[in-house]
């Protein structure tokens, strides 16, 4: 199917931007380290079930040692450590400019891949990078004030830190992916294994640090966040990021990871319709020019 990478990669955006909805509201009630915990247990559970009704076993236990290796640095790397920055991120400089500084990813994804494994890009594919990231950077810095809030006017440098790391986090986990994905190997099969990889260090470092029985509370206190948290581990760990894995084995990871960028682009709809939020000329105008940019990354 042409070009299968490439409409893998704008489907994660759009489960993205509706995980995004699911982990701010059960970010509520919970705080980013058991949203992260509850994510990916959610996430786990769910994968088990699917890989178990498509494949007959629950874990690809066949994959073989390589691509296991290879996927469960990309689980620590991503869904772990970077989602945890990302996280930090969040609650210290606001999502208006965590999202911009996530957006940085696909340049980190592509000078990685170039680097360290020999991929290039075309010319337009370069351009086309470049026009989507400068569409999503004014679509962010247009979005309303409110929507970071007034505690964050002044810039944290270490939220600023963290947020530079998540992207790195994301990059990385993406061309770790791709290295272990040859093939025709099912993303859910490889999504499986990076959740696996993500819910060992997680709840390994929530018995180091003596927080499983606060989580554990903090989820049977909030069952309506415990709900929300779903909604988001459907859209984002189970289908959302199995499509990222079925993107990167089919496009580049530079152009793969630029398309997985537009979420703040895919939020303007939902902001409007759910959240009721008046839409600047600037945001508009910002969609146009990451939409162009898309449009630059189809043609090969």
């Amino acid at each position: 199917m042409p070009f299968i990478g490439e409409l893998a990669a704008l489907f994660t955006s759009f489960c993205w931007s509706f995980s995004a909805v699911g982990f701010s509201n059960a970010g509520k009630h919970f705080n980013s380290n058991v949203t992260n915990r509850v994510r990916v247990t959610l996430a786990f559970l769910a994968l088990l079930l699917i890989n178990t009704v498509l494949y007959g076993e629950p874990l690809p236990l066949h994959a073989g040692l390589a691509r296991w290796g290879w996927l469960t640095l990309s689980g620590i790397v991503g869904l772990a450590l970077g989602d945890a920055f990302l996280f930090r991120s969040y609650q210290l400089v606001g999502p208006r400019i965590g999202l911009l500084l996530l957006s940085l990813a696909p340049v980190f994804g592509a000078a990685i891949a170039w680097l360290f494994f020999g991929e290039n890009l075309t010319l337009m594919q370069f351009l086309g990078m470049l026009v989507t990231l400068a569409g999503i950077g004014w679509v962010v810095f247009s979005r309303p004030a409110l929507q970071a809030g007034e505690q964050y006017t002044r810039l944290s440098r270490r939220g600023v830190l963290y947020g530079v790391i998540a992207a790195l986090g994301q990059s990385g986990g993406l061309v770790l992916s791709k290295q272990g994905m040859g093939g025709d190997f099912s993303p859910f099969a490889g999504t499986l294994i990076r959740m696996t990889a993500a819910i060992v260090f997680l709840w390994g470092m929530a018995i180091f640090q003596k927080e499983v029985k606060s989580t554990i509370q903090s989820v049977r206190a909030h069952p309506k966040a415990l709900g929300w948290a779903a909604f988001g581990a459907l859209f984002g760990p189970v289908v959302g990021v199995s499509a990222s894995l079925l993107a990167i084995q089919h496009a580049e990871v530079g152009v793969a990871s630029t398309l997985m960028a537009l979420p703040p682009v895919f939020m303007l709809p939902i902001s409007y319709f759910v959240y009721k939020e008046r839409l600047s000329w600037q945001s508009v105008a910002g969609t146009l020019v990451a939409i162009t940019g898309v449009a630059f990354l189809f043609l090969k």
